[in-house]
């Protein structure tokens, strides 16, 4: 390829990365209340490299707060038994749907892209910190099934926000943590 063309194409994908992603015009912060599964995983992350095949479905309380700000509790069982187990609690916004909270030293803006309450969540997050921020896609499930149309729409989602193929991943099904 030559360097005019690799030029445009890196600057169309900072385009579409750096494009306003918005929240469903309709958001229902109760909607969002109770556990869901974490199905599909996509990042331009340098760590998902490493650590994409140890990753494996992990379920997450969602929990509304009086102040409408969202409490998560995520857990996931690991191949010796233990839990990995994080907390945050999401800040709204201005904006119902996008929600702001600091995890691991980076400043999260949280958009909820596409919700049906009762059946699954698309979730995009941009983290910042410097002058790289990271695009994190994630694919909630009121089960740990959903349909092939549903996992193809957070592909697309994914690339269309500047995530490469390799680094979008549907994880493999795992036990449950116990209650903490």
């Amino acid at each position: 390829m030559t360097f005019p063309l690799k030029l445009l194409g890196a600057l169309l994908c900072s385009l579409m990365v750096s494009s306003e992603v918005v929240p469903q015009a309709d958001f229902d912060l109760q909607g969002m209340a109770g556990k869901w599964y974490l199905l599909g995983f996509a990042t331009n992350a340098e760590w998902f490299v490493n650590r994409r095949d140890s990753m494996k479905v992990g379920t997450a309380m969602l929990t509304p707060t009086a102040d409408g700000d969202l409490d998560i509790s995520y857990a996931s069982l690991n191949s010796d038994g233990s839990c990995w187990r994080l907390n945050n609690l999401a800040k709204k916004t201005d904006v119902p749907g996008k929600f702001t909270y600091t995890s691991w030293g980076k400043m999260n803006d949280m958009c909820m892209v596409d919700v049906k309450y009762d059946e699954y969540a698309l979730i995009h997050t941009m983290k910042s910190k410097g002058s790289n921020p990271t695009v994190v896609n994630k694919l909630y499930g009121r089960d740990v099934d959903l349909s092939a149309d549903l996992l193809e729409k957070f592909r697309q989602f994914s690339l269309e926000t500047g995530i490469l193929p390799e680094n979008i991943a549907f994880l493999p099904k795992n036990a449950e943590c116990p209650a903490a």
